[in-house]
């Protein structure tokens, strides 16, 4: 699949590819893995504009307080409920 969007979005679709099924991470914590430490919302901001969930698993970043954030696929945030439980991810 060849992904459309801004560099700094590609950086972070394909690091949230790395996430393995039933675990989480924050937004924080992706903005400190793509070495952009500062930059949690903007990595926020790239997940709400995927435009390819959950193949690409933005549902698997949640917030650092422990809110799940929102998610930008089909069914919003109830989907990301979902997922995250079928993916036994305790919420």
């Amino acid at each position: 699949m060849i992904l459309k969007g801004t560099k700094f979005q590609l950086k972070v679709w394909n690091y949230l590819k790395t996430i393995k099924k039933g675990n989480v991470k924050t937004y924080k914590q992706v903005a400190i893995a793509i070495k952009s430490p500062k930059s949690a919302r903007a990595v926020a901001n790239a997940c709400a504009k995927n435009p390819y969930a959950p193949k690409i698993p933005c549902h698997r970043v949640i917030r650092s307080d422990g809110g799940l954030g929102g998610y930008s696929g089909l069914g919003g945030i109830k989907q990301k409920l979902r997922l995250l439980k079928s993916e036994k991810v305790r919420i």
